[in-house]
């Protein structure tokens, strides 16, 4: 399983990646995996403050819908926009062309709170 290290992840499958004040925010591979071939990404929080754990959106794939959770508080600035032509995306290149939102950071101490690669595979028997 893919778990880049320079990533912090959430309990929910979420991974996050912090480029100064702001943050990336995608699912995991092991999350697109559970879900399997995803086909629509449905995010209608841009320009609103979410905070930590709350819902941001879903991703439907074809046996399931699933809540995305924020893994910080901030507001979204920008939802992929790629997703829309292309959800499968998110199944192809998770970590990278497949992130969902682009977060900002509201509470840096929030990312402490967060597992590292090797607490979240861990978590999901990596």
């Amino acid at each position: 399983m893919n778990l880049p290290s320079t990533l912090k992840y959430t309990k929910e499958h979420e991974w996050i990646r912090v480029e100064g004040d702001v943050a990336y925010v995608g699912i995991t591979d092991f999350a697109q995996k559970e879900l399997g071939d995803i086909v629509y990404v449905d995010i209608d929080t841009v320009d609103k403050e979410v905070s930590k754990d709350e819902v941001f959106g879903t991703v439907e794939a074809v046996k399931t819908v699933s809540d995305l959770f924020s893994p910080l508080t901030g507001t979204v600035l920008e939802v992929n926009p790629a997703l829309g032509d292309a959800p499968e995306t998110v199944n192809s290149d998770p970590y990278g062309d497949g992130w969902m939102i682009k977060i900002s950071i509201s509470n840096p101490a929030e990312i402490d709170e967060l597992l590292t690669a090797e607490a979240y595979g861990e978590l999901v028997g990596a």
